[in-house]
């Protein structure tokens, strides 16, 4: 029997949970992108953002409900690693949101807030190397790779730009747009992966 056939139900509800993650928080990334944009682009942006975002919000609740018609039984041996990787997966985000809370402390502080959102963007990339890990998925090392390059470029940025009549902050419309598209692909690939998984079943 394939490893495709004991697909848990708690590795469904995971994934769920991981295209929700990737449709939020790439919705704020777009944000920041649309205010950074200014008038750029203005509505098509946010339309596009939108579609986006309920098309992975959309993907999300089918997963749960994919989640809670599933039957197979779980063992207490299957109960508490998920248990364990859950509580890991707690530690991983808690210590993201805390280093990201220090960031905007410190670039408050110093009077350099313009640094923020690439910092929090290699912050988040970081974080995706220990889920990598935790379940076993390679992507998410692409994922992390990525963020923390667009982190590193929007460094080299120059932090307002014009383009045709409209000023916009540059830095904010890179890091915002590329974030996010980065989440969102990493949200679509998750999504696409289980369903392919459950049609195996």
């Amino acid at each position: 029997m394939s490893d495709l056939v004991k697909l848990p139900k708690a590795a469904v509800f995971g994934a769920a949970n991981g295209v929700m993650f990737m449709t939020f928080f790439g919705m704020l990334w777009a944000s920041i992108g649309i205010i950074g944009s200014h008038e750029l682009g203005a509505p098509w942006l946010l339309v596009l953002s939108g579609i986006v975002t309920l098309t992975l919000l959309i993907g999300a609740i089918s997963l749960f409900g994919k989640a809670r018609n599933m039957n197979n039984a779980v063992t207490p041996n299957e109960r508490e690693h998920w248990k364990k990787i859950n509580r890991k997966f707690g530690l991983i985000f808690g210590l993201e949101g805390l280093a990201i809370f220090i960031a905007s402390i410190i670039c408050n502080i110093t009077n350099h807030f313009e640094v923020f959102f690439p910092i929090m963007a290699i912050i988040v990339g970081i974080h995706f190397f220990p889920l990598a890990q935790l379940f076993r998925e390679n992507f998410y090392y692409g994922t992390g790779v990525v963020l923390c390059i667009l982190g590193i470029i929007t460094f080299f940025l120059p932090m307002n730009a014009t383009l045709g009549n409209v000023s916009l902050i540059a830095t904010s419309t890179f890091i915002g747009f590329g974030s996010a598209l980065t989440l969102w692909v990493t949200g679509l690939r998750i999504w696409i992966t289980i369903l392919k998984q459950l049609k195996q079943i």
